[in-house]
């Protein structure tokens, strides 16, 4: 009987649900938005403090250009005119019609064996002229250069020399410089030490078979005390004053190409033509003409 009194005995399993960790997520997000508003309230500061010129040179920065802030009419472009076939005509005019007749093109006859040969000649000429003034050129720079470390009184004049290559040939100029000039004011004839590195570079150029360019300029102030005599005919004249000074150094006056007074229509520092610099001589030892061989015709 004491067995039919006993309480049955109940087991309750619980599971334990573990969770998982939430991470650093959350961080990323709001350091994300921590700048974004710190880059709002940046930007609201900024606009404050700028000034409406600002804003609409920002805006115009920002906006996308226009080739003009007319939509239509005659404050286009175009003036209120459109383009065809015909050109620019005015809204409402006919256009004209024009018929073409197309022909087809002729072909090309063939080169002949001496024109192949002829132009094979010449691009190899070319190619050995073109190597020739580089060496030479290079040469011609180099022994200028050496000659002004050596010599003490050229040594000074070393600013008032530049020399660079330029498609006609190796230029080298004398130029004037604040303080020290190359020429006396307003006169033709050059200096001593002026007349000494134009006989130097002379005795360097006698070694080199290319023809010789002299040109002469100045600046834009005007000749003084000289009626009917301008900067044409002083540049024109220290020009030619060179010119005697290397023909003396024993340079051939057949390899003179040409001598020419510039005024001050070619300066140096076209942004300021009153510089000193620009008043200068050029002497260019120009490329060699390329020599046709027998039988080409371009």
């Amino acid at each position: 009987m004491a067995a039919k009194n006993e309480q049955p005995i109940i087991i309750k399993k619980v599971k334990k649900v573990v969770h998982g960790h939430h991470g650093g997520a959350w961080k990323i997000a709001y350091a994300d938005f921590v700048t974004a508003m710190m880059a709002f309230f940046l930007l609201m500061w900024l606009i404050s403090m700028t000034t409406p010129e600002q804003k609409q040179g920002l805006a115009d920065y920002f906006a996308p250009s226009n080739v003009s802030r007319s939509t239509s009419g005659a404050g286009g472009i175009m003036g209120g005119t459109a383009f065809d076939a015909t050109g620019a005509r005015m809204p409402g005019t006919k256009p004209q019609i024009v018929m073409t007749v197309s022909t087809p093109a002729q072909p090309k006859s063939p080169e002949t064996a001496e024109e192949k040969a002829a132009a094979a000649q010449m691009e190899k000429l070319l190619k050995e002229k073109s190597a020739r003034d580089e060496r030479n050129f290079r040469s011609a720079a180099e022994s200028i250069r050496q000659s002004m470390r050596e010599n003490p009184d050229l040594a000074q004049l070393s600013r008032n020399v530049i020399v660079d290559e330029t498609p006609e040939g190796l230029r080298i100029q004398i130029v004037d410089q604040d303080g020290r000039s190359m020429f006396p004011a307003d006169m033709a004839e050059p200096y001593e030490r002026t007349r000494q590195l134009i006989d130097e570079v002379a005795k360097i150029l006698i070694k080199l078979p290319n023809r010789v360019s002299i040109s002469g300029h100045t600046d834009a102030n005007p000749v003084r005390g000289k009626a009917g005599y301008g900067n044409w005919e002083l540049t024109s004249d220290r020009a030619n004053a060179a010119r005697r000074i290397v023909e003396n150094a024993g340079l051939s006056s057949d390899r003179i190409y040409q001598v020419i007074g510039k005024a001050d229509s070619d300066p140096l520092f076209p942004e300021d033509p009153y510089m000193a610099a620009n008043r200068r001589l050029s002497i260019v030892l120009l490329r060699e003409a390329p020599v046709t061989p027998p039988g080409f015709s371009p």
